[in-house]
């Protein structure tokens, strides 16, 4: 039986909690990781001016592949979701879950053919912070065109920053469509956010049950504490 790791990680713009933006540093912690598939959030992109474009700027210092998703402009920069992949990447399509009169969001979908094995739909989430917004953006994530596709063969990964750390309604939908990797079972640290003194429980991984989840764990090194105001989540499910 062979494996693979997935991990979500918001990057915050690669704005560290002293201020700083240092993506450099954000490659730090992702080579950390040791990861076959990352999905990231709050990812400046699709620019190259003043190096602005973090997501190839990790891609290229990891040796890894990239794609972006991109939800809304941020200072003139494509800004939204992205995977970066050790393994081989299909097809990809990126889903606006936007809300009306509220920040632009976004589910990036990445095919990952994994050696020897089916092709997993990793999707890449980043919710609303009202708990309304949420109720509506889990709605459109369990629609046909969407989690629910025919057109999806292999297993689903759901996961990434939904800023939900109570168990609201797109918990609930999303639980019961899925098996949630519940940090509760297999860490003594649940939360994620803010990284340096983290309170909150905002990063979750949804799988179905064709995969079994070896091992999910909170990423926490000096690097990470500071590099962003969330800390990675990993995941090792084998198949």
């Amino acid at each position: 039986m062979a494996s693979f790791r997935i991990a979500t990680y918001n990057i915050h713009k690669c704005k560290g909690m002293d201020g700083r933006v240092r993506p450099q540093r954000i490659a730090e912690v992702i080579e950390q990781l040791r990861a076959d598939v990352v999905a990231l959030q709050e990812v400046v992109g699709l620019d190259d001016r003043n190096g602005a474009d973090q997501g190839r700027y990790l891609a290229h210092q990891l040796g890894l592949h990239y794609t972006h998703g991109e939800t809304r402009k941020h200072a003139g920069f494509g800004y939204g979701n992205a995977v970066l992949s050790r393994l081989p990447v299909g097809a990809s399509c990126n889903h606006n879950v936007t809300v009306p009169g509220r920040e632009e969001r976004g589910c990036l979908r990445v095919d990952i053919h994994l050696p020897h094995g089916p092709t997993v739909h990793v999707f890449n989430v980043h919710l609303g912070t009202s708990f309304r917004e949420r109720q509506v953006q889990a709605y459109k994530l369990l629609h046909d065109e969407l989690l629910r596709s025919k057109l999806l063969e292999g297993p689903r990964v759901v996961l990434g920053d939904f800023n939900e750390w109570t168990r609201g309604l797109a918990t609930r939908m999303l639980a019961n469509e899925f098996t949630s990797a519940d940090l509760r079972l297999h860490a003594n640290r649940t939360r994620t956010y803010p990284g340096f003194f983290p309170f909150l429980h905002l990063d979750h991984v949804y799988f179905d049950q064709t995969l079994r989840l070896e091992s999910i764990t909170l990423h926490r090194t000096p690097t990470a504490l500071i590099a962003s105001d969330h800390l990675p989540l990993i995941a090792e499910f084998a198949y």
